[in-house]
């Protein structure tokens, strides 16, 4: 497999046992390599039945899953699962290893020398966020937050090209959950791979993904785009309303302030509220209607004045 690899699901459908309705029906969709492709969607969508799907934890009765062409029913199922890094909410550490450890499972088994081990094990911990002596520590002496930072090392250890991840955060705090949405967002951009990331919560699907797929009930496939094309144009009235009223302003948080044509400054500038040209146009358009200001200087990641933002012109991205 590549660094990054291309996942295409064609027709894929399964039935449990005993249930009378698919978990998955006829799901078709293809996911450039290096893509951050999110499934959401209610209770009985089949999001994890699909992500599960790839690295075959649940077999498919009908059609075909394929990574850069090859089918994985081609591929024994340990070599499939080596080549997937896997994150779930419960992050599964051992909890009689210690984070290195359980960092180096994976290479262990592929047969990595120790100091090949030795010098993947500090890199991760620094990608993710942890400081070197966590490395000697033990799970039960982690954070939540620090102890899902461990899965997704350990989920990167061997370098695999896909990566799935079950609602990695589902059990955290908003705070620790919103900084975890950040650093994973920044990984992908530092290290090409192919992410399936499954969440219920439509903010963090929208925060989070390139693509997303909408499954409703039944396992059908409502919508898949880039989260901006589904809030301006949702393909039905099911997506609308699971996507919710306020989706104007959801739009506007995909958006940098930077992104806005901005009005010149003036010579003679009135004391404005400022924004950074780095944040969201949500937030821009909270400040505005906060102070009840008209215009919002902004201003780059030195402090200089770079142009003059209106309500007007911060809703201009809607009409694209």
């Amino acid at each position: 497999m590549s660094a990054a690899a291309e996942i295409v699901f064609d027709r894929v459908s399964k039935r449990y046992p005993g249930r009378d309705d698919h978990a998955l029906r006829e799901l078709s969709l293809a996911i450039p390599a290096g893509t951050f492709c999110v499934l959401v969607g209610p209770s009985g969508g089949g999001k994890t039945t699909a992500l599960k799907m790839v690295n075959r934890l649940v077999t498919f009765d009908e059609g075909d899953i394929r990574i850069d062409g090859r089918s994985v029913r081609e591929l024994p199922a340990v070599e499939l699962r080596r080549e997937i890094g896997y994150v779930i909410q419960q992050v599964g550490l051992f909890p009689h290893m210690t984070v290195a450890d359980n960092i180096a499972t994976v290479p262990r088994l592929l047969g990595w020398d120790k100091s090949r081990i030795r010098a993947r094990t500090a890199e991760l911990l620094e990608l993710v966020g942890l400081e070197a002596g966590d490395g000697g520590r033990y799970p039960a002496q982690l954070s939540g937050g620090q102890r899902q930072r461990v899965g997704l090392a350990r989920a990167l250890a061997a370098d695999p090209p896909v990566l799935l991840m079950d609602e990695p955060f589902g059990a955290l705090d908003p705070i620790t959950r919103a900084r975890l949405q950040q650093e994973v967002r920044r990984l992908h951009h530092e290290v090409a791979k192919t992410v399936i990331f499954v969440t219920h919560d439509i903010d963090e699907a929208i925060t989070m993904g390139d693509r997303i797929a909408i499954l409703r009930e039944g396992g059908t496939l409502a919508q898949y785009d880039t989260p901006d094309a589904i809030l301006a144009h949702p393909a039905d009235d099911f997506v609308e309303r699971f996507i919710g009223e306020d989706r104007a302003l959801r739009r506007l948080a995909l958006h940098r302030v930077g992104d806005v044509p901005l009005g010149p400054i003036r010579d003679q500038t009135p004391d404005l509220p400022t924004m950074a040209a780095s944040a969201t146009v949500r937030n821009a358009v909270s400040l505005l209607l906060g102070t009840g200001s008209g215009e919002v200087l902004v201003v780059d990641d030195d402090g200089a004045p770079v142009g003059i933002l209106t309500l007007q012109r911060a809703t201009t991205l809607l009409r694209s």
